[in-house]
């Protein structure tokens, strides 16, 4: 475990001249990522630099894919502006979206990620997109150094496995009405922002029956 005091002079100086950047989006990011981490971990600014340093910001333009089926993934992504999809598509081809991944939320295929096995899920952005990639190695590294963050880890994937269990039980106890105003309370911004076909997919609805839902 890292002790509070074991960041060097030299790497606390080189941390402070990296952050301060005027770069916007490192600094959009940075505040984002702060903000969500400080809900269950309290970590010192020089604790959360040195956390921070271990991600890397990318961009994608809409319709650019992140994962595909079939890949090595090596990270999982924080979202800091735009709308991700996690979905597979099925011998019949047909698609089943998994997740949409707004800002503050998290996304891979995790199956892959923790046991190295080829990817089975596809991410890709239905919206340009900003996000924080952190390797699976690096939140091994940095979860052995600092219980706050091992503790942050553990909470966001029980929290996730509650979700999960939720849209399971959703789908199988709930009609189609209620997994629709279920979605909307998840994601507010959602009907404005997604395809309609897309969100039927999720709902697994055709798009005619998501029309008559969203007018009644």
């Amino acid at each position: 475990m890292r002790n509070r005091q074991s960041i060097s002079s030299f790497d606390f100086i080189t941390l402070q001249m990296t952050f301060k950047s005027k770069n916007p989006f490192k600094m959009q990011a940075k505040t984002l990522l702060q903000e969500h981490i400080a809900k269950t971990a309290s970590l010192t600014q020089e604790e959360f630099d040195y956390f921070f340093s271990h991600f890397k910001s990318l961009t994608f333009k809409k319709g650019q894919t992140i994962i595909s089926e079939g890949d090595k993934v090596d990270c999982e992504y924080f979202v800091i502006s735009g709308c991700l999809k996690a979905f597979f598509i099925n011998d019949e081809i047909k698609m089943y979206i998994l997740q949409f991944a707004m800002p503050t939320w998290w996304t891979s295929d995790y199956n892959a990620l923790y046991n190295q096995t080829p990817a089975q899920i596809n991410v890709d952005c239905i919206t340009d997109a900003e996000v924080l990639c952190l390797s699976s190695a690096d939140r091994e590294k940095l979860c052995a150094e600092f219980h706050q963050i091992e503790h942050f880890f553990r909470w966001r994937t029980n929290k996730g496995y509650i979700a999960s269990q939720k849209r399971l039980l959703s789908f199988m106890n709930n009609n189609v009405k209620t997994r629709y105003e279920e979605l909307l309370a998840l994601y507010p911004q959602l009907y404005n922002l997604v395809p309609k076909h897309l969100i039927a997919s999720y709902l697994g609805v055709s798009r005619e029956t998501l029309s008559r839902l969203h007018n009644s």
